[in-house]
């Protein structure tokens, strides 16, 4: 890979690294585990990165090569080594602001979001970083129809997981 295109993938990896963070908390459980889905996202970006035409933006593209590495793994992982929980770890942090039922609320969402197949997480995690179905559709590689129909059906999914 030439120079300026190198430049132009670390600078756009910097940009957008935090949808790598994000894909990398809903499929880790732990910092170890999520520092190496982040590496091997950072890898497959890298090797598709001369593949990368412009035809949608990096964001976009980013989003599809880090969900499917994440799916890849995470499959491949669900077969052999079990991760800690993160709740095995115990700390607070005193704040006067400090809302313990929104964390609340957010963990339960997270737990629920976690017991969804992997389709259904990266439906939820593209709708809850807005955007639209077109994207979403395409980021996924299914319909704009089937992605509204099955989100409608993730959401129906979330409210009985979280409100058995």
């Amino acid at each position: 890979m030439n120079k300026e295109l190198e430049h132009q993938f670390v600078t756009n990896l910097e940009k957008h690294q935090n949808i790598a963070h994000k894909i990398c908390r809903i499929y880790t459980n732990d910092q170890d585990s999520h520092n190496d889905l982040f590496q091997e996202i950072t890898i497959q970006l890298w090797k598709a990165y001369p593949k990368f035409r412009g035809d949608s933006k990096f964001s976009t593209w980013m989003y599809r090569v880090a969900l499917n590495t994440a799916i890849t793994l995470y499959r491949k992982k669900k077969r052999g080594i079990k991760t800690q929980d993160y709740d095995t770890v115990h700390f607070k942090i005193k704040a006067e602001d400090y809302d313990d039922e929104a964390e609340r609320h957010l963990k339960l969402m997270y737990d629920a979001i976690k017991q969804l197949n992997d389709i259904d997480k990266a439906l939820v995690f593209l709708y809850l970083e807005d955007k639209n179905y077109a994207e979403i559709s395409y980021t996924l590689g299914i319909t704009e129809v089937n992605a509204r129909v099955k989100m409608n059906r993730v959401k129906t999914k979330l409210k009985n997981i979280i409100n058995p």
